[in-house]
């Protein structure tokens, strides 16, 4: 059987203005040049994957979120129940492709992506599954042969995951009934908390941070009403030593649209310690269990907090990691 080494293809115009007006955005040449590259490369792996038949979302991708092209180097291209691929640029007779050390983790895999010099076409050099340096040589990529037989690989083990969970849902389904109220806190519903129903696992912000001055967990949001805030501790266990963290939640909207909820989610420092454990990483998930947010704490951060907004019948998780330790807090709106 012939292997698929390459694949070679145009570049749509659509695609090529889109990049050419983003790029004209840029501050710098470099970072303009950057994002056109990065545009151009997702756009044509984006194109290569409908044609076999896998579903993308680049409107999920970070590299078509304008803010995050300029601020960041990413060219990720989210496909549908199986995570972020990375599509690097290279231009013609490249001998490495540059992987930036923040796009080397949280990725499913990288192609990497030969863009012409007109702009008009592409070629797809190959594949790699996981990066560890910043100039990987091109002459190592594994054929798109390959690579197909990844994802479809990939599909078929996210397929009986999902056929196993379903199965431990129906055998938990009359147990879970018996006991609804145990059940119902593993999911904090936040539209419930704006009418002062709280799930018995969250509590006031006073009775978590026993030492502290509540004020200060408090901030005043302009134009927003009905706010409301919970708190949690979150112990590690033994594997971390023992540390834990206080998780506050708060959650508001405008009187004029209830279904639109501002969300804030932030980490405190507890048992009289001044500052997070060092290494604690919090992300924020999708419902495809995807990564939205995320921030790390270092050695001296007294507090972490990702804000954002979600509306009514929305849900996402909370997953705090320490060590090999981790924890998820789900929620619902």
């Amino acid at each position: 059987m012939a292997t698929i080494s390459t694949f070679t293809g145009p570049i749509s115009t659509v695609a090529r203005r889109l990049a050419e007006k983003w790029s004209r955005e840029q501050a710098t040449p470099e970072k303009s040049q950057q994002v056109l590259l990065n545009t151009l490369s997702v756009s044509f792996v984006n194109f290569y994957l409908e044609c076999m038949e896998f579903e993308t979302d680049l409107e999920a991708s970070d590299s078509w979120n304008l803010v995050k092209q300029t601020l960041m180097d990413v060219a990720d291209l989210l496909i549908t129940n199986l995570g972020k691929l990375e599509c690097r640029p290279v231009l013609e007779n490249a001998q490495f492709v540059y992987v930036p050390p923040k796009v080397q983790s949280n990725r499913i895999g990288y192609v990497v992506v030969e863009i012409s010099e007109s702009f008009q076409s592409a070629k797809l050099l190959g594949f790699v599954k996981e990066v560890s340096i910043d100039n990987f040589p091109i002459n190592q990529l594994q054929p798109l042969e390959n690579f197909l037989n990844y994802l479809e690989f990939l599909e078929l083990q996210t397929t009986k995951f999902k056929s196993q969970k379903l199965d431990s849902s129906n055998q938990n389904l009359v147990s879970s009934s018996q006991n609804l109220d145990s059940s119902s806190q593993n999911v904090a519903n936040l539209k419930r908390w704006l009418e002062n129903i709280f799930e018995s696992s969250w509590s006031t912000i006073e009775s978590i941070f026993l030492t502290e001055p509540a004020w200060q967990f408090r901030s005043t949001e302009k134009g927003l009403k009905n706010s409301v805030e919970r708190a949690k501790l979150i112990d590690f266990g033994i594997k971390a030593n023992r540390e834990s963290v206080g998780i506050v939640v708060k959650v508001s909207h405008d009187e004029s649209n209830f279904d639109d909820m501002k969300i804030i989610v932030e980490l405190h420092p507890t048992n009289g310690q001044e500052y997070l454990p060092s290494s604690l990483h919090v992300m924020i998930l999708d419902e495809e269990e995807t990564a939205v947010m995320e921030a790390k704490a270092k050695n001296d951060n007294k507090k972490i907090s990702l804000e954002f907004n979600a509306a009514v019948g929305d849900n996402f998780s909370v997953k705090i990691v320490l060590g090999d330790v981790s924890v998820i807090e789900n929620f619902l709106i």
